[in-house]
């Protein structure tokens, strides 16, 4: 299975706040908000927090701790054998192996997992996003864009 990734996160190097991956073939999205100390960054505080409920109301969760996210995503990989994740950001595929630490030499168990960094030069996610630098709008402006380029 194919997804697409994004996530939101507190400045350069700051915790995550928000990721969502989106199936390349239209089917079940996952959106998480994680447990984050506000407040964060300005730039953060304006563009991403007041926008993390801008989802389907299917998806709107409070915010977890990381640990919970993490058994959480663990539990919807469940039915897959494999899975591709694609990303615009190298700091998206960081974060999102981050997440699936739960401590020292520990992880969540998670099907095989390739990642895809892909380099979209002159593509931002948030001038196509219907809601920039949220996490969710972000990944399906990403997978609209790669599927319509034919990636």
């Amino acid at each position: 299975m194919r997804y697409f990734l994004d996530c939101e996160f507190d400045g350069f190097g700051g915790p995550l706040i928000s990721l969502a991956l989106v199936p390349a073939d239209g089917g079940e999205e996952y959106y998480a908000v994680v447990e984050h100390e506000r407040p964060c960054i300005d730039w953060v505080e304006r563009h991403v927090i007041p926008y993390l409920d801008t989802v389907p109301q299917a998806l709107r969760a409070e915010p977890q701790p990381r640990a919970s996210v993490a058994r959480e995503l663990a539990r919807w990989f469940e039915a897959f054998d494999d899975v591709e994740i694609l990303a615009d950001w190298p700091d998206d595929i960081a974060y999102f192996c981050r997440l699936l630490m739960t401590g020292p030499g520990e992880m969540v168990t998670v099907p095989a997992m390739s990642f895809r960094l892909l380099n979209l030069a002159g593509f931002s996610t948030a001038r196509n996003s219907a809601v920039p630098h949220n996490a969710l709008h972000d990944a399906r402006a990403l997978r609209d864009h790669v599927v319509h380029r034919g990636y």
